[in-house]
């Protein structure tokens, strides 16, 4: 995953655009615990994201599919990869698209599949960051603030839910066994980090028998 840094390449306002947790990547990075029960945890900064709103049971809901090449969550929990974007359901007729930095956003296809029907895809791409948790301790370490059962039996990898992390809403979702993105709103980001890097320092002790 890349680090944070400020934006050089491009001249304007995109040059000054610096991620939400920039001033915390030294912290973050020192963080980790390597070993049988080691976690780390990052910023993929600047990902990509579209706030979708359409009813699932109309035309313009299957136009819409066909532009992200593939199916609308149905429900709670579910995603919907499709090449580098994934879908996650938020609610009866509301998505997330997420993309990795620099993917195209797919605001003005979304839109135009919309066709003036009601509905709405908008780029929210500076409202949230997403932190990426890793590791063997991953789950212990959300275990310590998080309301939802992790057992993989009930969040499986590929799940993602809108929740609550110590006293952050955000939506956590699990890329892979011991892989999970949290995405918290921006102005929350710094308050999340710190909490982490506090939960995780137990990790780096040696475990008591």
């Amino acid at each position: 995953m890349a680090e944070p840094t400020l934006t050089d390449t491009a001249a304007g306002p995109a040059a000054l655009r610096r991620s939400p947790l920039a001033h915390l990547a030294d912290r973050l990075r020192d963080a980790t615990v390597t070993g049988p029960r080691g976690v780390a945890v990052s910023e993929w900064p600047y990902a990509t994201m579209v706030s979708l709103r359409v009813d699932p049971e109309s035309f313009a809901a299957a136009r819409v599919e066909k532009c992200l090449g593939a199916a609308l969550p149905a429900r709670c929990g579910e995603t919907a990869p499709a090449g580098p974007r994934t879908t996650l359901w938020l609610g009866p007729d509301e998505w997330l698209v997420v993309a990795p930095p620099g993917a195209a956003p797919l605001t003005a296809e979304l839109q135009e599949a919309l066709a003036g029907e009601p509905g709405s895809a908008v780029d929210v791409s500076g409202n949230r960051t997403v932190l990426e948790l890793r590791g063997p301790a991953a789950r212990d370490v959300l275990d310590k603030g998080c309301p939802l059962d992790l057992h993989p039996r009930v969040f499986a990898p590929g799940r993602a839910v809108s929740t609550q992390l110590g006293s952050v809403p955000l939506i956590l979702w699990r890329t892979a066994e011991d892989t999970y993105r949290l995405l918290p709103r921006a102005s929350f980001a710094d308050h999340l980090a710190r909490w982490l890097i506090d939960a995780m320092s137990e990790y780096a002790l040696p475990e008591v028998p």
